[in-house]
């Protein structure tokens, strides 16, 4: 399956992708930490990659960024993207396609949950490659892969709403399938890569990583959530432009 196809699977899903931002790991964990890792963005030129039902890139508009751009190959979930803001507009741009007048255009590049659907190393490297070239110089990017030490027991993430299991884990390039027992979504296929694949790929494209980091609980949350803050099933990794 090619990185297109694998985005292609989540066509059917914006409706049940944009309800797991109420689900307790996100909203009061993944989220709140992106947002403490991004800090200030007053004013900043941002493009969300992989934007999904383009959540984020609401989030980051109402917090004042200047130009928001969301990119998906995803044609259900960009659909969505563009109908709330045709609702609701905040003047965030939605694409599908990069074109090369936008290299270097950018402050910020925030890829939440792309990394795992490069299905080899060559993908993924021209993935980072890709992000990069959006960058201004010095320009930073934030992406939270598959924790590379997830728990690997395919019920340990069950009590949040998902499974994830795979028959070789910890190998790089190999499938993760993500499943959702309690509803009715389909399975969604991802790749592990480890932090050494996941370092290379952004050292050869010339991003420095700055931080490896776990998402943390700002503020109290619900006690099961603990066991999650152990294992997070993502990081984020924060990288700069040499």
């Amino acid at each position: 399956m090619d990185a297109f196809n694998q985005q292609s699977q989540f066509d059917s899903l914006p409706f049940f992708y944009e309800d797991m931002f109420n689900w307790p790991f996100r909203k009061d964990i993944e989220v709140p930490s992106v947002l403490e890792s991004l800090g200030d963005i007053s004013s900043l030129n941002i493009l969300d990659f992989g934007c999904g039902t383009g959540y984020y890139a609401r989030l980051l508009k109402q917090r004042g960024a200047g130009r928001v751009v969301g990119f998906d190959v995803a044609g259900g979930m960009l659909e969505y993207a563009k109908a709330r803001e045709k609702e609701n507009p905040l003047g965030i741009e939605y694409i599908s396609k990069i074109p090369l007048s936008m290299n270097q255009q950018f402050d910020l590049v925030l890829a939440v949950y792309v990394l795992p659907y490069a299905t080899n190393y060559e993908l993924l490297r021209d993935m980072v490659a890709t992000m990069a070239r959006l960058l201004s110089p010095g320009g930073r990017l934030l992406t939270l892969p598959l924790n590379p030490e997830y728990n690997a027991r395919s019920e340990y993430y069950e009590p949040y709403g998902f499974q994830l299991s795979s028959e070789t884990p910890y190998q790089d390039g190999t499938e993760v399938r993500l499943r959702f027992p309690q509803k009715s979504a389909a399975d969604i296929c991802a790749n592990y890569w480890s932090r050494a694949a996941i370092d290379r790929a952004l050292a050869h494209n010339r991003l420095e990583v700055t931080s490896w980091r776990n998402p943390q609980a700002y503020g109290e949350v619900a006690e099961n959530l603990q066991a999650y803050l152990a294992y997070p099933h993502t990081v984020l990794v924060d990288c700069q432009l040499r």
